[in-house]
């Protein structure tokens, strides 16, 4: 039912407020006014024109003043418009609002030139619920991943990517998904007693219809053509704007993201700090946060965070994609299927990127950052190698694979990654987590696959066993040696060029992820641990104090009064524990007066003993854009279907727990590839074997450096990118110069400051 502001005190009109409600012309269907009630506070009736009022109206504060958004300035008031059964909120501006009914308006709300807003009193904004009564024929389902919607998910308020892949990649557990569909009923009682809302300072303006809909505080909506059973969250941090000649139907927009220029969206979950403009369609989708998308067609997917599609004619059907990828004009995604229904799909982790016109058949499945070159993939596609280039072949029917590509010809872009989706992630309130380091555990364990595979591969071309072969590829980094791999296609299968190469560089890969983790870690340790040490000293002198203060204070030793506020913290690394035996003496300063610990402490033999008893999780799943273990998914599982787990909120508050841990499961993760790639456990490390790593990962660093800069020294050096210039000043105008590149530079001052914390770390145990 609809309730009037709970904050504000309403009375009956009064007569005189009456008469002038009459002289402007307004007209009410209730005897005498007795259904208009307006604040106790504030009410000036002739800021009341040319209104009809049915229902029950509830009119806010009303005194003379402006209400501005942008270039439009309208003075608060009612004016030429129907309102039926509403609530207004203070300050409002209606103004020819041709059909209002049923809503709850909030303040400061500008209502301008709106055609029909109604809400009927089963409205489910867009989530995917149901009503009494209403049969299960009518509830709103998402099909995203396949169209015959055998992976469908309900749309919710506060839906995350994360949550859309739980639901969608574990179809065989039944009681899980009946358990999600009730965690989505939560809160609904059933009643058909809804309201429509518009939350403060929103702006509506030249708008045909809004049905059924809730819109949050600050948004922004102008010129849409259609918006119905939909929820727009918009606050005033993340303010989101619908603009011209948009249709949203049957879905949730996340806050902060903007859809325009008569882009259309049907069944859809929309993430936050997403744009969707200029012609675009997403039909039956999940689009995860910071994406963009315009002038394509996007139906029955599931898209993680950071997806750009924003070219003419592209095309993306029945997909998983991961994120962090890019689809360019003229792909088509899935055009075709192979089975006798429409129920074929495809799987891209994340980075996938595809070139001009590209066309891929259903099933295929890509590996992280797979960069496929033009042309048409005749068949379905397994593509197991990361950070590969894939073409097809000159023969049109097989498929050639370069692993490792990124690596060894676009440097460039994989260190530029590490910064650019951080630096474009524009959420003032970041709930889905997001791993945007191309390097990471995901990652990595696709990489460790891609070696064994070659290693495989190799022993089969030359017939050698698998460790020969390993040592082969080892020592070999320069061989021409062209694998043939079967299970990258289904028919005539893939030529592997450059298998040597791609193993060295994938190999170098994980050992600088390795070491750069436990490096990360050891950091944040020292300061967590170093913070924890400071209010500990803080407590130890508060407890001096009040010991010496005591009656009985000669009576007692001084260490009891000192030692228990100290007694609980763990004891971590050499480095650690001196802090925390500075921190116990008695004749020590306070610990915040001591030297502060440097940025990076030195790596100890405790250092790897403590990091070897965290729990080792060497399976991982991207998770909506987080990198879970794959334990902790069945333990989510696990939860949800035997109740330990009773609602999203409670599963959001898993993923929380993950992401919170996520550093120590990461760093326990790389102590094992360490000792994987080194075949040696970490206790039996010696100082030749440190010494080896550091010596590696500082050739590695190097490496980065300096593909990075010859990739790009491309641009600069190719004579083709001349010959549009007058002459070499008028380049330099245009494009600017290698040498003043500022992420070149930066990437250089990064490099030198990390092998600076390398020979730091490293220090003690060499």
């Amino acid at each position: 039912m609809l309730k009037p502001f709970a904050s504000e005190t309403y009375r009956p009109l009064t007569q005189a407020e009456k008469n002038a409600l009459d002289a402007n012309r307004n007209r009410s269907c209730g005897r005498d006014w007795d259904n208009v009630f307006v604040s106790a506070e504030a009410f000036d009736p002739s800021l009341v024109c040319d209104n009809e009022f049915a229902g029950a109206v509830y009119i806010g504060r009303l005194y003379p003043r402006k209400i501005k958004h942008h270039d439009l300035e309208l003075a608060a008031g009612i004016y030429h418009s129907y309102i039926e059964d509403c609530v207004l909120g203070d300050s409002v501006c209606v103004r020819n609002a041709a059909y209002l009914k049923n809503y709850r308006i909030g303040s400061r709300v500008m209502l301008f030139n709106v055609q029909e807003m109604s809400c009927t009193k089963h409205a489910k904004f867009g989530n995917g619920i149901l009503k009494e009564g209403e049969d299960e024929s009518l509830r709103v389902w998402v099909g995203a991943g396949n169209e015959n919607e055998g992976r469908a998910v309900l749309p919710f308020e506060g839906m995350l990517p994360a949550d859309a892949w739980l639901w969608s990649r574990h179809r065989d557990n039944k009681p899980l998904l009946e358990r999600l569909v009730a965690f989505t009923e939560q809160g609904n009682d059933g009643k058909r007693d809804t309201f429509g809302t518009v939350g403060d300072g929103a702006v509506v303006k030249n708008t045909l219809l809004v049905k059924d809909a809730k819109i949050g505080a600050k948004a922004y909506i102008k010129g849409a053509l259609k918006l119905k059973n939909v929820t727009v969250c918009s606050s005033e941090a993340e303010p989101s704007q619908v603009g011209e000649g948009v249709v949203l139907v049957n879905g949730i927009m996340g806050y902060g993201s903007k859809v325009f220029y008569q882009a259309a969206a049907v069944r859809f979950v929309i993430g936050r700090n997403c744009q969707l403009k200029y012609g675009a369609r997403l039909l039956n989708s999940v689009l995860g946060d910071n994406s963009t998308v315009s002038c394509c067609e996007l139906l029955n997917n599931l898209i993680y965070p950071f997806h750009e599609q924003h070219h003419n004619t592209s095309f993306l059907i029945a997909a998983t994609v991961m994120g962090q990828s890019n689809i360019a004009a003229g792909a088509t995604v899935g055009s075709n299927h192979n089975s006798r229904s429409n129920d074929g799909e495809i799987v891209a982790r994340r980075g996938f990127w595809t070139g001009l016109c590209a066309s891929f058949k259903h099933n295929s499945s890509f590996a992280s950052f797979t960069l496929a070159a033009k042309g048409a993939y005749r068949h379905e596609l397994n593509i197991s190698y990361p950070f590969s280039l894939i073409s097809p072949a000159d023969d049109g029917q097989g498929l050639v694979v370069i692993p490792a590509y990124w690596f060894m010809y676009n440097m460039f872009a994989v260190v530029r990654n590490r910064d650019k989706f951080a630096k474009r992630d524009r959420r003032a309130v970041k709930v889905q987590h997001i791993e945007t380091d191309p390097l990471a555990p995901d990652t990595v364990q696709e990489i460790l696959a891609a070696l064994i595979r070659l290693i495989e591969l190799t022993a089969q071309k030359t017939g050698q066993t698998l460790g020969d072969a390993k040592e082969y590829l080892h020592r070999n980094s320069d061989a021409d040696l062209t694998l043939d791999d079967p299970l990258c296609q289904r028919k005539g299968g893939a030529m592997v060029l450059k298998a040597a190469q791609g193993y060295q560089a994938y190999r170098k890969a994980t050992v600088y992820f390795a070491v750069k983790t436990l490096l990360e870690y050891s950091r944040a340790e020292t300061v967590a641990l170093t913070e924890q040490y400071q209010a500990a000293s803080a407590a130890v002198e508060e407890r001096r104090a009040e010991c010496a203060a005591a009656p009985h204070a000669n009576s007692m030793r001084p260490q009891q009064c000192a030692d228990s506020p100290l007694a609980n913290i763990p004891r971590r690394g050499l480095l650690q524990a001196a802090v925390l035996r500075r921190a116990e003496s008695r004749d020590a300063p306070p610990l915040a007066e001591q030297t502060p610990a440097p940025v990076q402490p030195p790596l100890s033999p405790v250092f790897f003993e403590e990091v070897s008893r965290l729990p080792l999780y060497t399976d991982w799943e991207n998770a909506g854009g987080q990198v879970l273990p794959s334990e902790k998914t069945c333990e989510l599982v696990a939860g949800v279907v035997s109740g330990a787990i009773r609602s999203w909120d409670e599963v959001h508050a898993f993923y929380d727990q993950c992401q919170a841990e996520y550093p120590r499961y990461k760093a326990r993760y790389a102590l094992f590839l360490l000792e994987q790639l080194y075949s040696c456990p970490s206790a039996e490390f010696t100082p030749e074997t440190f010494a080896g790593i550091r010596d590696d990962v500082r050739d590695i660093s190097d490496y980065i450096y300096e593909s990075a800069l010859r990739s790009r020294e491309k641009d600069f050096d190719d004579p083709f990118r001349a010959i549009t210039y007058r002459n070499e000043a008028e380049m330099e105008a245009v494009l600017g110069t290698l040498s003043g590149s500022e992420f070149l530079q930066r990437l250089e001052r990064d490099t030198r400051a990390f092998k600076q914390a390398l020979d730091a770390a490293f220090s003690g145990l060499v």
